[in-house]
């Protein structure tokens, strides 16, 4: 794709989040998310986005597995138009996190998306490592069960129906979708970012200096935010569950 035909996907895609939005504040909210109605629409346009680039990113290397010994000069329209569209979401999401919640509750969130577009917006333009960025995208496989997990906990499905006043215990389908997240985290996450750092550093010979500096400074970022969540999820779902049974 041409830079002009890149900006329409973008904006298409951007508009197309929004629209999805709209649609899913006309559905019926469950009666426990009410009270944070724009926050199940937001984590609902997310999962969309995380079920649609997860699998994506699969199909570009099942489709152009050359593209894994080649993530900097390798590209096709699939992966390009890849990147394009997920730019879109993150330029909806950060919009929609600014309008609508307070600086201090999504800002990092905020700095995530900034890390990622600043990223992004260099592969789209100068169709250099498209593929570095699609790896990236394998990431969405795990938010597809971190949303899940969220949007659960937003309609007080969490705890098994009559153990919220005795002993609360998680319920089947929250046990299962956490530890799905877990394991995908470590899979996806980890171990991506991992392969990615370590790719990095094996080819940080063939790339400019600049593209190197902002490769290695944004997955050290994306890395510590990581860390952390990871800390949060154990300790939420995994320590809080060990220390309800003793």
């Amino acid at each position: 794709m041409d830079l002009r035909s890149t900006l329409l996907v973008i904006g298409g895609s951007a508009c197309s989040f929004k629209l999805l939005n709209t649609i899913v504040r006309s559905l019926p909210t469950p009666e426990a998310a009410r009270q944070k109605a724009w926050r199940w629409r937001n984590i609902s346009t997310s999962l969309a986005h995380s079920s649609l680039t997860g699998a994506w990113a699969v199909l570009c290397f099942y489709l152009e597995p050359q593209m894994v010994g080649d993530l900097i000069s390798s590209h096709s329209l699939l992966s390009h138009s890849l990147v394009a569209v997920s730019s879109g979401y993150f330029i909806h999401d950060f919009l929609d996190l600014a309008l609508n919640q307070s600086f201090k509750q999504s800002w990092e969130v905020l700095f995530h998306h900034s890390v990622v577009l600043s990223c992004f917006s260099l592969a789209v333009t100068s169709r250099c490592n498209l593929g570095f960025a699609v790896v990236s995208l394998l990431v969405e496989i795990n938010s597809v069960f971190l949303h899940i997990r969220q949007l659960l906990l937003l309609s007080g499905r969490r705890n098994r129906p009559g153990t919220e006043f005795t002993t609360p215990r998680p319920s089947v389908t929250y046990s299962i979708t956490s530890w799905l997240n877990m394991g995908t985290f470590l899979v996806f996450r980890v171990c991506t970012l991992g392969w990615m750092s370590r790719w990095l550093a094996g080819h940080s010979g063939h790339m400019p200096r600049y593209v190197l500096m902002m490769g290695t400074t944004g997955l050290s970022l994306i890395s510590i935010m990581n860390m952390v969540l990871f800390y949060r999820l154990f300790r939420a779902d995994i320590l809080s569950n060990t220390s309800r049974n003793h």
